[in-house]
């Protein structure tokens, strides 16, 4: 603002401080929202070229080709840390899911039971099972503790342990709203949840840009990460009828994968007559991990040799070709920080550095670099103008008082103003320099907490 503009045009001051304190919260308070916005904007989520059916990938020189014979109806690899999308093919296709979808419940539910909590089951929670499901044996009205279940859903894909759990978090609706509501927050715009469990049901889709999208956010929790790591465990079952003492079973998972590929962590396989094969994994190579998704090839068994045909590749192409697209971020990482911040982040430090949730600068709760300088220079406006008005009251009163002082002349003899009230409208008087002085203090005070 030009010192000439102020002293030429009759400026309101409180308007300006006031638009200034608006600018101030718009840059402060509204980042969530432009990125929702920017988000939702855009036609494909991730980036126009994975809406593509054709394959993608941008290879650079010496890339090496991309596995012959694939024949998932949709596929990605992706790196896990940066979120580049290597290459994919037809990667927001809407297909059945089938068991891949358990990734999202657990997103969703996992977080809200303690491990170690033991529940009651009842015979309601088992009703209602899709005809043919895969079980792990849950048994009515035994107690189970709330890390068998989850290793009955991560290890045997039990729809019986998905539906006790779906019951412990208020019912099999309620949880099929929430797993929504978090595909929306994941940015995962493809998917449509029907049942908890993945279960063939009519409208019931997800793509392998969101499967990915899921896999990525379960990663970053140390439970789900061990569950879909745990290549067998004992479970519970019924009681023994001569003595009456629980008694366990050994269940394996069914990832065919899980401990024959090298470096891989899990996460879930699927299968259901309408879905076919589908598959998610992550796997770590030399410090770097990426993340596979492939749905409905020509076979059953093909899911596992074109996914692991995928991470080969992916690892042979590291810096050798050009991201086609990325995985977004969750927009829940975007609110203010949770109460259990601090708990929060110890668990994190449990997780290599690429399954943590990004740090994104300037989204917390505290004030951004803008945001201080439209306070201060609000402040600013505000008190200089809050002097200015009163000086004005004064020289018109004192103008009242001598009639023979022209309108123009607030310092001329007898109107008493003084020379410091005179300062204090002037740009470049001992008020101005003193206001000047004390904003340049709040934005130096500003800056030394930032950096601290």
């Amino acid at each position: 603002m030009q010192p000439k503009r102020i002293r030429q045009k009759s400026l309101s001051v409180t308007g300006l401080a006031a638009a200034s304190a608006a600018s101030a919260l718009v840059l402060g308070i509204g980042a969530p929202a432009a990125v929702a916005q920017d988000a939702g904007s855009s036609p494909i989520v991730g980036g126009e070229r994975l809406g593509r059916p054709a394959v993608q990938v941008a290879p650079l020189a010496g890339a090496p080709a991309l596995p012959s014979g694939l024949s998932g109806r949709s596929w990605l690899v992706a790196d896990a840390t940066t979120g580049e999308v290597l290459a994919a093919h037809d990667a927001h296709r809407p297909l059945p899911p089938a068991s891949t979808l358990k990734m999202l419940f657990a997103d969703t539910v996992l977080p809200k039971f303690d491990r170690s909590l033991e529940h009651q089951v009842t015979p309601a929670e088992l009703a209602n099972l899709g005809v043919g499901s895969s079980l792990v044996g849950v048994k009515e009205n035994l107690p189970y503790r709330v890390e068998d279940l989850w290793r009955g859903v991560f290890l045997s894909s039990g729809n019986d342990a998905v539906h006790v759990l779906a019951n412990m978090n208020g019912g099999v609706p309620q949880t099929v709203a929430e797993m929504q509501i978090r595909a929306h927050s994941l940015q995962a715009l493809d998917t449509k949840v029907v049942s908890p469990d993945g279960y063939d049901m009519d409208g019931q889709v997800s793509s392998a840009y969101d499967l990915t999208l899921f896999a990525r956010a379960g990663l970053r929790n140390a439970d789900f990460r061990s569950y879909c790591s745990t290549r067998t465990a004992r479970f519970p079952g019924g009681l023994d009828k001569t003595t009456g003492q629980r008694i366990t079973y050994d269940i394996a998972n069914t990832d065919r994968l899980l401990g024959k590929y090298p470096g891989l962590i899990g996460v879930k396989n699927g299968y259901t007559t309408n879905a076919g094969a589908t598959f998610t994994g992550a796997a770590e190579r030399d410090g770097r991990t990426l993340l596979v998704t492939v749905m409905h090839p020509d076979a059953q068994s093909k899911v596992y040799d074109e996914a692991a045909s995928l991470l080969d590749w992916g690892f042979a192409a590291a810096g050798k070709v050009q991201p086609v697209g990325r995985l977004v971020e969750d927009l829940g990482v975007l609110k203010t920080a949770s109460p259990d911040a601090t708990s929060e982040a110890a668990a994190a430090d449990q997780l290599p550095p690429w399954s943590r949730q990004p740090v994104l600068h300037n989204s917390g709760p505290g004030l951004t670099p803008a945001l201080w300088s439209a306070g201060i220079l609000g402040t600013a406006l505000a008190v200089w103008g809050a002097a200015r008005a009163a000086t004005r009251r004064r020289t018109a009163t004192a103008s009242a008082a001598a009639p023979g002082a022209p309108d123009d002349a607030p310092g001329a003899p007898g109107s008493g103003s003084t020379d410091d009230e005179i300062g204090s409208t002037g740009v470049g008087g001992p008020s101005h320099r003193r206001l000047t002085r004390r904003a340049r203090a709040l934005f130096r005070d500003a800056r030394t907490r930032r950096t601290d």
